[in-house]
């Protein structure tokens, strides 16, 4: 399974990433979490402890690395598309409780079509990790789908668009609907986040841009005492660990031909 969650800023993407790792990783499958933003914050939400969160770096600040792997030179006009990247996913990743994270960043410079030597590391770190990784992976990706092209979209198995009950957030949802297709991704679906009522949930399948809604996750009132004592949610509010092993089926069913 290859998954890239996407949406609007705040709706909850690291949340879903999160709760998703913490279902497939106890189900024993080998799962790769990649933090795309560049905040990163899906470390705290996997309770990662804070040794292996300082021994993380995003990869897209490492500019020494990303110089000797492009061959960029000082005035970065000439560098390798095809930069080599297949040891980083293991070499700069750190592992708990069964779940690899990987801080892959953004480049801050350029814009979202930047073509520059950590822009082409990114993509191509990407791609590898799409069609030669043999586990679960789960991209947690910032506002947009910079780091997919039509490359690696191919490789995603499906895109989740994360929402909450608003009408700027289903907006969003229906800018990515457009950019997915545009480089080809396949399969397109929706979970709803934050729902506190059955109005909230009725407002993602009626505002939705023909996109096929797969779940929703309530609010949780665990999620602060998540936050400040370092567990996953998955481990603290089963009910919702059991609304996000509902998603992960529906995913594989509709993934996985009857």
């Amino acid at each position: 399974m290859k998954i890239a969650v996407v949406g609007k800023g705040g709706v909850g993407k690291t949340t879903l990433t999160s709760l998703l790792a913490c279902h497939y990783a106890g189900l024993g499958r080998p799962v790769l979490a990649i933090d795309a933003d560049p905040s990163p914050c899906l470390g705290p939400a996997l309770g990662f402890p804070a040794d292996k969160l300082l021994a993380l770096a995003p990869i897209a600040e490492m500019q020494s690395l990303i110089d000797e792997r492009t061959g960029a030179n000082a005035a970065g006009n000439f560098f390798k598309l095809n930069p080599r990247v297949a040891d980083l996913p293991d070499r700069f990743s750190q592992v708990h409780e069964g779940i690899r994270l990987l801080l892959l960043g953004a480049v801050q410079q350029g814009g979202a079509g930047c073509i520059c030597p950590a822009s082409t590391m990114l993509k191509q770190l990407v791609r590898h990790v799409l069609l030669a990784r043999d586990e679960v992976v789960l991209l947690d990706l910032y506002a947009g789908v910079e780091h997919l092209g039509r490359g690696t979209a191919e490789a995603v198995d499906v895109m989740v668009a994360v929402a909450e009950p608003t009408h700027r957030s289903m907006r969003t949802v229906a800018q990515i609907k457009v950019l997915a297709a545009d480089i080809g991704v396949t399969h397109l679906v929706l979970v709803g986040n934050k729902a506190t009522s059955p109005q909230d949930q009725a407002f993602f399948a009626e505002h939705t841009p023909d996109i096929p809604v797969i779940g929703c996750l309530n609010t949780s009132s665990l999620a602060m005492t998540a936050d400040r004592t370092g567990q996953t949610l998955h481990g603290l509010d089963s009910a919702l660990a059991l609304d996000v092993a509902a998603i992960a089926r529906a995913l594989e069913e509709r993934l996985v031909p009857a």
